[in-house]
């Protein structure tokens, strides 16, 4: 799993999910989006930044796919609760089908309590408005049936998946705010916080002078080198 670096998991958190759409989309990356999710609780303290691990769904085969399965220490469900390291995030393919639970709200809370940093399925939890008072940013389609337990079936763990569209590899940063969630490759994360973080701080600006009066036209996109003037002497005052 690539490491994700303090200073870029930092720098991610100050930064929106739309604003890191935006950078991705300037190197053609336009499917990293996780479609149809909404966080159950959103984030504190800044957005839900973590490295992804993974666990896949398969529609289930009823003859391997008894209640029993869940007795197995080995079940894939069982192992990505408990080796899902702290500080990522459990990413979830469930083939966008909430009518299975992806999980529960025991399984969540021992998540929580291991420390990770928060937990995304394209499918459903049961037991939602437990999991959405937990101290930990959750994502889900909406809320599954309880009792559809096995319309899903846990085949595999930490490989790529899809998740409600977007390609989720292992070791990619998953960011989440109150918008949704989106991935982050590993391999460009601290090119596209660096980015983030300047691109956050002249909207912050646009925003101050829009709210001011100003008009948007040369102000953004920032056509009018006057502004971009402007920009530079708020970034002083305001030391970003």
């Amino acid at each position: 799993m690539t490491k994700l670096s303090p200073e870029t998991r930092h720098k991610l958190k100050g930064v929106s999910t739309a604003t890191l759409a935006s950078a991705l989309f300037k190197r053609g990356l336009r499917n990293q989006m996780v479609q149809d999710v909404c966080p159950l609780s959103a984030p504190k303290g800044g957005s839900m930044v973590g490295e992804a691990y993974t666990l896949r769904y398969m529609p289930a085969r009823e003859d391997l796919n008894p209640m029993t399965v869940f007795r197995d220490r080995g079940h894939p469900q069982r192992k990505a609760v408990e080796e899902c390291p702290p500080g990522a995030v459990l990413v979830m393919d469930s083939r966008k089908n909430p009518r299975a639970a992806s999980a529960g709200g025991i399984l969540a809370t021992r998540l929580m309590v291991r420390g990770v940093a928060g937990v995304v399925t394209d499918g459903g939890f049961r037991d939602s408005a437990e999991i959405a008072l937990l101290d930990m940013p959750s994502y889900h389609n909406r809320p599954s049936a309880p009792t559809n337990l096995t319309l899903h079936q846990a085949i595999d763990i930490n490989v790529p998946i899809g998740c409600g569209d977007a390609p989720v590899f292992p070791g990619d940063v998953v960011v989440g705010d109150a918008d949704g969630v989106i991935i982050v490759p590993a391999e460009i994360a601290g090119e596209i916080a660096d980015e983030a973080v300047e691109m956050t701080a002249f909207e912050d600006f646009v925003t101050e002078q829009v709210r001011g009066g100003t008009s948007i036209l040369g102000l953004y996109p920032p056509t009018d080198e006057a502004n971009l003037a402007a920009f530079e002497v708020w970034r002083k005052k305001m030391h970003r």
